[in-house]
């Protein structure tokens, strides 16, 4: 599973944030248009709903809004970590949107004619590697939701968000040895779970 393109890096977090401190004119913006759709990806494979997903991201970034230009200080503001803070307050966000939901759909789901709804990848040579990557990828996404909360979030951080394990530790408020071991735990669940899709 590789992460995304990244185009976010410590410096560009650095001037985002001095905008924010200088109260500069759509420092705001800048931020939202910098990390919205990080955060709306972070917060679709949390909850598995687009819907869910976008208030999610809404509530995250009106709590951000409130800290960055209300709660917090310039000191704390220049000290902070930008992007797992950021990814901190939309992951409780999206868990808070998680509470009291049904479970979601299984890899194992049929349709009322009794066929998987999502047909495993054939072994035979045909389709276009696109097509291929597409089905892998679908099932993933699938089975990245199947994962407990604990392994998802840690997966999905480490592994597709990129973060460092000290990162996603800070995000998490869990400790780097655990993180570790929650990623390593998810990961062994997924392969179990995809089993030969995954071995290309």
């Amino acid at each position: 599973m590789s992460p995304l393109p990244n185009s976010l890096s410590p410096t560009r977090d650095a001037e985002l944030l001095e905008g924010i401190v200088e109260r500069r004119p759509h420092a705001f913006e800048a931020l939202v248009a910098a990390f919205q759709n990080r955060l709306y990806g972070l917060a679709w494979r949390v909850t598995g709903n687009r819907e869910d997903a976008e208030e999610a991201v809404q509530d995250a970034l009106v709590r951000a809004h409130r800290a960055l230009f209300g709660a917090y200080s310039t000191t704390r503001l220049r000290e902070l970590a930008l992007r797992p803070w950021l990814f901190a307050v939309t992951l409780n966000a999206a868990r808070n949107r998680l509470r009291g939901r049904r479970p979601v759909r299984s890899l194992d789901e049929t349709s009322p004619d009794g066929r998987l709804l999502l047909e495993p990848g054939s072994a035979d040579p045909g389709p276009p590697a696109t097509v291929e990557n597409q089905d892998l990828r679908t099932a993933l996404e699938l089975a990245l939701r199947e994962l407990p909360y604990r392994y998802r979030t840690a997966v999905v951080l480490r592994l597709v968000e990129d973060l460092s394990y000290a990162e996603a530790a800070q995000v998490l408020d869990r400790p780097v040895g655990t993180v570790k071991s929650d990623v390593h735990r998810g990961l062994r669940r997924l392969r179990r779970r995809l089993g030969p899709l995954l071995e290309d």
